[in-house]
């Protein structure tokens, strides 16, 4: 055995701790340099993202693919509904970090789920999209949301019935209820492509031969876009003066014009996204109070002027697939992407839907 002199052991000892230090200093180097949560294009959107805003995971790795969120205002601040589309759930995150279930069947009440859903990846498992999707909230304080599997719309009243709002459009059966918004006289504007069907477009099941912008407004059902853009229409949001009503799909937004009857007119393309070919396109879509538009794209949630110009884009750990303005103040970002749930705070209110018994 091979002895070792102390003063050897001492040198050992400084050169490892040089090294630890050494080491040290260049993890808490890269920390200090880790990237921003935002991406900034314009320098108009410091009024809009704090350059210290960080993202906050509150629940992650834990759903099969989260969308459609929703804060309800109660009480000092409220709570935060959101779907599985996969789990086909709707539940409730609470500010105390709490996740419980809301509504279960929310989106397919069937037994049958072997041609129900079309086949989305989560970033790990294939799941069948047959849950629901979309929620808001009507002028009178009920809950209207997606539910894909039933490809419907419905709405859930205050003891727990629900009431199908709509389900077929000319006797034939929707493709499979997206997202929705709702306006301030009871309007109702959902996307329909095909999510319900097992296959898509090509189900045998499909019965429309086009994907629809629809409205519903005291109990009749109309198309008001077809393919909008050649896309399948997915994301859905009216501006703050409800003047103009939004609609993505691919890589595009499309803006309409709001008719005093709630129709539209004179749409346009406010923005195409195609030449980032970051991973990720449209789905969620929400504004803030100035009216300047958030919109899932090419390598996070774009954030847009309402003249259609990129501000900046927020960067999700998780691509994300829609977002909605919660917290007593309405500057908190919640954002579902696919297995999680996160949130971060911005510096410009947003619109939250607002009802006659909130």
């Amino acid at each position: 055995m091979k002895l070792v002199r102390s003063s050897d052991i001492g040198v050992r000892l400084l050169a490892l701790a040089s090294c630890m230090v050494a080491i040290g200093g260049t993890v808490l180097s890269a920390q200090a340099q880790a990237p921003s949560a935002v991406v900034r294009l314009d320098p108009t959107l410091d009024a809009i993202v704090a350059t210290s805003a960080r993202m906050e995971p509150l629940k992650q790795d834990y759903f099969g693919i989260t969308e459609g969120p929703l804060w309800v205002r109660e009480g000092p601040s409220g709570y935060l509904l959101f779907s599985d589309v996969g789990g086909n759930t709707i539940y409730k995150w609470t500010r105390d970090g709490a996740v419980s279930v809301f509504l279960e069947r929310a989106g397919y009440t069937g037994n049958d789920i072997s041609s129900v859903g079309n086949i989305a990846n989560n970033g790990r498992l294939n799941v069948a999209t047959s849950g629901p999707n979309g929620i808001a909230v009507d002028p009178q304080g009920r809950f209207v949301f997606s539910a894909m599997g039933d490809r419907a719309i419905v709405r859930l009243e205050k003891d727990g019935r629900r009431t199908v709002l709509a389900d077929r459009y000319e006797g034939k059966r929707l493709n499979g209820t997206n997202d929705l918004v709702i306006k301030s006289d009871g309007a109702v504007y959902f996307t329909d492509p095909p999510s319900g069907l097992r296959g898509g477009n090509n189900s045998p099941d499909k019965e429309l031969d086009f994907r629809g912008v629809f409205l519903w407004k005291d109990g009749r059902l109309q198309v008001i876009d077809r393919d909008p853009q050649g896309a399948s229409p997915n994301g859905i949001a009216l501006s703050p003066d409800e003047k103009y009503l939004y609609v993505n799909g691919g890589q595009k937004i499309t803006r309409y014009e709001v008719q005093p009857d709630s129709t539209v007119a004179n749409p346009r393309l406010f923005i195409d996204m195609s030449s980032d070919k970051a991973p990720g396109g449209t789905d969620g879509m929400k504004v803030d109070q100035k009216g300047n538009v958030y919109c899932t794209g090419p390598g996070g949630i774009w954030i847009m002027s309402p003249a259609g110009k990129h501000l900046g884009t927020i960067r999700v750990p998780e691509s994300p697939t829609n977002f909605a303005f919660g917290d007593a103040d309405g500057r908190g970002l919640y954002i579902t992407a696919r297995r999680s749930l996160f949130r971060i705070r911005v510096m410009m209110p947003g619109i939250r839907p607002q009802s006659s018994s909130q």
